[in-house]
């Protein structure tokens, strides 16, 4: 009988083959989100997939990972915008927690991170990303994405990899020209009798109204009441699209640091003019600023004053606190934070303990509020993966700090930043991996940087610089002690010999 699946005796039958029609109409159902209805006659007999609404085995690349954008808003020219982003068809080996990292002029510091965390029910919590147009030239922008899940016990690293593009239109574009260059720059945008097309109303004057407009799929709904009377509450959807991601290999997965560190120093055994001898870096989570101590120390960056006769631990030295300051990444860029019994002065505003405060280029950073010109600090650049920060007072010469975000690169073309000019001179470093790296902005040659990486060659880098395993190498003498000096000495003459 119709609709069965058994004979009366009970024996199964075979189920004709589902022609065209039906899969056309069951693809459509499921991309819809709802199941399609089910034909009527012999050929009700259709495979389980299909009476679910599920695409049918030839259909399965619509299962692909893949971004869900939507929340998009192109007519919204110099506002602020905030992306809705869903991954889905992930495979299910994935671990609960997935990095995105995006690139874009759009974004604020060009760059931008967020984590997919997985569900009880296993679908991917949405993230949300905001960007603004405003004082932008209309076109088009590129976000690039990366996705990416870290290896563990159960799965290896894997990264995906996707670009799309955003348009930013004139003021007075109108939405016909919006709907055409949005489906220019979006070439897998699949056109269908109800898939990316413009819904348009018009109406004489007079009279009452009751419409209901609906443009789905990158549509547009585009209304014209001529002389309308009386109020009418419209809505306009926003677009949305799908993003494949496309699954790369991971080079760096399966590559280990030769020289894992958190912090280290390039020191430079002549400096030319206007050169530092020490370049301390720094890959934490929070960087601490404080008092230098020989002896266990309380924070990471150590400071001291710098007079007319060099550098003095004590005295004024003795006024900065163990625990002075502490520079983060927040999802704006970076702060710093007065955690402090003597206060710091931003641009000669005391901002407040603990009242964490954005940094920006040029800002002047003293160290104490109380007693000025102890350690007075700029920031001479802010990348989208660091901070970099220059002394300028009487320690100029003698150091400069990077204070990086931890397993961070910056990715390649590098985005645009801003940096003072002592900054712009500098070497673009990144630490990934566990170590720091080099990155030569030309070629995107990546080189890690250890005790035995040859810096002569490296582009930006000053000549006689070596890579020191420690962000204080001057101070190893002064805490081996003389007994384990001479012990060190006689097994490194051993073991060379």
């Amino acid at each position: 009988m119709p609709g069965e699946n058994t004979c009366a005796s009970g024996h199964a039958q075979t189920a004709p083959p589902p022609s065209s029609y039906e899969l056309l109409r069951t693809l459509r159902g499921a991309r819809g989100g709802v199941p399609a209805p089910a034909p009527s006659g012999p050929a009700a007999a259709t495979p389980p997939a299909l009476a679910a609404g599920r695409a049918p085995a030839p259909f399965k690349e619509l299962n692909h990972a893949h971004l869900h954008i939507s929340g998009f808003d192109p007519r919204a020219a110099g506002g602020r915008q905030t992306l809705k982003m869903e991954l889905r068809g992930m495979p299910a080996n994935c671990p609960p927690q997935i990095t995105m990292q995006l690139q874009s002029d759009l974004i604020t510091h060009g760059a931008a991170r967020q984590q997919f965390v997985r569900t009880t029910r296993g679908d991917w919590r949405p993230v949300f990303v905001e960007f603004s147009s405003r004082n932008k030239e209309h076109g088009q922008y590129q976000i690039e994405v990366e996705v990416l899940s870290a290896a563990d016990a159960a799965a290896q690293a894997q990264k995906w990899v996707c670009t799309f593009v955003i348009l930013v239109p004139r003021r007075d574009a109108t939405l016909t020209e919006i709907h055409q260059i949005f489906l220019s720059t979006h070439k897998n945008v699949r056109v269908m009798a109800d898939d990316a097309s413009i819904a348009r109303v018009s109406a004489p004057a007079g009279g009452g109204y009751d419409l209901d407009v609906t443009a789905r799929n990158a549509g547009i709904a585009h209304v014209d009441l001529s002389a309308p009377q009386g109020k009418i509450d419209m809505g306009f959807t926003t677009i949305a699209w799908d993003e494949e991601l496309i699954e790369i290999d991971l080079p760096g997965a399966s590559r280990a640091h030769p020289h894992p560190s958190r912090a280290a120093c390039l020191v430079n055994a002549a400096p030319e003019a206007g050169a530092q001898r020490q370049i301390r870096l720094f890959a934490l989570d929070e960087c601490v600023l404080g008092r230098f101590e020989l002896v266990d120390p309380e924070s990471d960056v150590l400071l001291s004053h710098f007079g007319d006769d060099g550098q003095d631990n004590s005295g004024l030295t003795r006024r900065l606190s163990g625990r002075h300051a502490a520079i983060r990444r927040c999802n704006n860029g970076f702060e710093i934070e007065d955690v402090s019994r003597y206060g710091i002065l931003l641009d000669g505003v005391w901002p407040g303990k603990n009242k964490p405060t954005p940094l920006r280029l040029g800002m002047r950073i003293e160290l104490s509020a109380s007693i000025k010109g102890i350690v007075v600090l700029s920031v001479s650049a802010i990348m989208p993966h660091g901070v970099i920060l220059h002394r300028i007072d009487q320690g100029a010469q003698a150091e400069c700090f990077y204070l990086l975000a931890p397993d961070r690169h910056p990715g390649y073309p590098l985005p645009a930043f801003a940096a003072a000019p002592n900054a712009a001179a500098l070497p673009l470093l990144f630490h990934h991996d566990g170590g720091f790296w080099h990155l030569d902005q030309l070629t995107g040659k990546e080189t890690a940087l250890g005790p035995s990486t040859t810096l002569d060659k490296l582009s930006r880098v000053a000549k006689h610089n070596r890579f020191a395993s420690e962000p204080y190498p001057e101070c190893w003498i002064i805490r081996t002690g003389a007994d384990d000096l001479h012990s060190t000495i006689a097994a490194h003459a051993l073991s060379t010999a």
